[in-house]
C-alpha cells in the first residue's frame, strides 16, 4: 500500500465503538496490539492478490496467525463490509454520484473448488459444468459491488436471487430497477415487483446475434467479474467457508476501490480556464 492509498482509506476505516474495548486499553493489563492496522491490510492484501497459503506469508509482514486472527475478527465483525460500504461512498461522491444507488446489475460467476472445500459446501453447476461454488454479484452502474453471495454451483441463479435482493432492498432502500440475464426470467420478475418494489429488467440476447456480443447493462457485471479475477485468490474458491469466500471478495473490491482513490487524489488540477 502507497502513502497516497493509505492516506486515502486512513480515515475511513471503521471504528468498532460497539465492540468491548479491549483490556489492555481499559487500563485492565493485558498485551496491547503489537501491529498497525496498515501492516495487517498490507499483509491481508498480499494474500488475497497473489493467492498464497496463509502459512506462506513473507516475513516482511507480521506473523500468519497474527494476520488471520485479524481477518477473522474483521470478517466475523463485518469490519470488512463497513470498509468496504464507505470506500464505494466515497468513489461514487467522486464520481459524481450519489452515494446510493438507485439501479444496480445482477448475475452469477461459477468458479471451481480446490480441494480443501468440503462437499457439503460444493456442488456441480448443470450448466457450466463446473464442480465449485458461484459467486452471485449484485454491482451498480459503476461496477462497484452493492452485495454478495456464494452458494453451492448447484443453486440457480432465481433461487440465490431470493435471498441477496432482500438484503440488498433492506440497506439500499433507494433501489428502484436491476438489470439481469436471461437466468431470471420467470416467476422472480413478479416477485421482484411484488415483496420488494423493484424492477427486475431482462436485458436478452438477440437469437440472430452470432458471436460475441457486449450487451447493455449486462457488460458492467461482466467487468467486475474480470476485476475480481485479477486477484489470485479468487481464480478458484480456496475458502473451507461460504462467509471466508465472500469476505476475500470484499477484500478484493476494497483494495481496487483504494486505488482508484488514490489515483485521483494525485491527478494534477486543472488549470483555471480563461474568462
Amino acid at each position: 500500500m502507497s502513502d497516497a492509498e493509505w492516506a486515502s482509506v486512513r480515515d475511513l476505516l471503521p471504528v468498532p465503538g460497539w465492540l468491548p474495548v479491549p483490556g489492555w486499553l481499559a487500563g485492565r493489563g493485558g498485551r496491547p496490539e503489537g501491529y498497525c492496522h496498515r501492516q495487517m491490510i498490507d499483509a491481508v492484501r498480499y494474500l488475497v492478490d497473489n493467492g498464497i497459503k496463509w502459512r506462506a506469508m513473507p516475513s516482511d509482514f507480521p506473523p500468519w496467525p497474527r494476520v488471520y486472527a485479524f481477518f477473522a475478527r474483521w470478517r466475523d465483525t463485518g469490519l470488512v463490509a463497513e470498509l468496504h460500504d464507505r470506500l464505494r461512498e466515497a468513489v461514487r461522491r467522486a464520481e459524481g454520484r450519489s452515494p446510493e444507488p438507485t439501479a444496480a446489475v445482477l448475475d452469477s460467476q461459477s468458479v471451481k473448488a480446490d480441494a480443501t472445500v468440503a462437499h457439503t459446501s460444493r456442488g456441480f453447476g448443470a450448466g457450466k459444468k463446473i464442480n465449485g461454488r458461484k459467486r452471485h454479484l449484485l454491482t451498480d452502474t459503476l461496477g462497484l459491488l452493492l452485495a454478495v453471495l456464494v452458494t453451492l454451483a448447484s443453486t440457480t441463479d432465481r433461487d440465490a436471487a431470493r435471498s441477496l435482493l432482500p438484503t440488498a432492498k433492506d440497506h439500499f432502500w433507494q433501489l428502484a430497477r436491476i438489470w439481469a440475464d436471461g437466468g431470471y426470467t420467470g416467476h422472480l420478475t413478479d416477485w421482484t415487483t411484488q415483496h420488494l418494489g423493484v424492477v427486475l429488467d431482462i436485458v436478452r440476447r438477440s437469437d440472430d446475434a452470432a458471436g460475441f456480443q457486449v450487451l447493455p447493462r449486462r457488460w458492467v457485471v461482466e467487468r467486475s467479474f474480470a476485476w475480481l479475477l485479477c486477484s489470485r485468490r479468487l481464480v478458484r474458491d480456496y475458502e473451507r467457508r461460504t462467509d471466508t469466500s465472500e469476505a476475500v471478495i470484499l477484500w478484493s473490491m476494497t483494495t481496487l476501490m483504494n486505488r482508484r482513490l488514490a489515483a485521483q487524489r494525485q491527478q494534477p488540477l486543472a488549470p483555471p480556464r480563461a474568462a
